[in-house]
């Protein structure tokens, strides 16, 4: 799927990394808390082809969770219609990841397969709900599932109460089968629009309450964006009213962030001032300009 939202998954994993772990939760059944480390591997993989040049093949992404044990995972954001054909495009990166970070000790190869599981964004009668590898070795049969998670089954409700806030930018999937009714009918499309208001109202609740960062909002606004004119691109009144809502959005972010700034580079100058008179203790200054202590006793290093 080398398209926006192949994109637009990718840069939310990478940008805001912590909102993997609710998504790992639900589809593994794991019980992560959220502080757990993530390192991230790379995605280009060169796969191997008789009597021809290497390969290059791109995933989605493949990294490892230091929780109580070291667990590596890959995971695949899919839009288009279940065709077999992807069973075996992730089975190939399975074994190429499994292959790039092998062992070999005394002529005896070691490989760990990743957690794997792929994000459908829209549901076809043909999406299953799991794919399954059956690999029939001289040595015996393995087999096992490689679970589905389709991202169109989760409401608004679900999303926000299980954390699954990586789903979001795609929520619009969601919504697609009805964006002709919605570009026609001004009542359908304030009811959208409603929907998404609330949806950045709850965002701007997460924020506030310190869930998640100023950034973390920002990138999961922008990305909505960019898919809600990717994938709303044919119907003009539904681009110009979430579309147009979620610039706006974007831009009251922006704008928030550099008042903010300004707020925090005016605090700094009182907080110098104090410190070169030199009158008042640490302590009172930092009440006084608003600043922490510890963010005072680093400005006592610019005096």
């Amino acid at each position: 799927m080398g398209n926006i939202y192949d994109g637009v998954f990718r840069t939310i994993l990478n940008d805001c990394r912590q909102m993997i772990i609710p998504v790992i939760n639900e589809i593994f059944k794991e019980d992560y808390t959220g502080n757990e480390k993530i390192e991230f591997h790379p995605n280009e993989h060169f796969m191997d082809q008789q009597d021809a040049a290497d390969q290059e093949r791109i995933t989605d992404t493949n990294f490892i969770i230091y929780g109580k044990k070291k667990k590596k995972y890959h995971l695949e954001c899919e839009s288009s219609l279940p065709d077999g054909w992807m069973t075996i495009r992730l089975f190939e990166y399975d074994a190429q990841i499994a292959l790039d970070e092998g062992e070999v000790i005394n002529e005896i190869l070691t490989v760990t397969f990743p957690n794997t599981a792929v994000l459908y964004l829209r549901n076809y009668k043909k999406t299953p709900d799991k794919m399954r590898y059956v690999i029939k070795t001289p040595g015996g049969t393995l087999e096992y599932d490689v679970p589905i998670m389709k991202v169109q089954e989760y409401t608004l409700e679900d999303i926000f109460s299980k954390g699954l806030l990586l789903l979001i930018p795609f929520y619009i999937f969601s919504h697609e089968k009805n964006f002709k009714v919605y570009n026609s009918n001004e009542q359908r499309l304030a009811e959208l629009i409603a929907e998404y208001r609330s949806i950045l109202e709850r965002l701007d609740k997460l924020e506030q309450e310190g869930i998640i960062g100023a950034f973390d909002k920002r990138t999961i606004i922008e990305l909505s964006g960019d898919v809600i004119r990717e994938i709303a691109q044919k119907y003009e009144n539904v681009q110009k009213g979430i579309g147009g809502m979620m610039s706006g959005a974007l831009l009251e972010t922006e704008a928030r962030t550099i008042l903010n700034r300004g707020k925090d580079e005016a605090k700094k100058e009182t907080a110098l001032r104090m410190l070169q008179d030199g009158e008042l203790s640490i302590d009172k200054i930092a009440k006084y300009s608003g600043l922490d202590i510890a963010e005072v006793e680093l400005l006592t290093g610019l005096q």
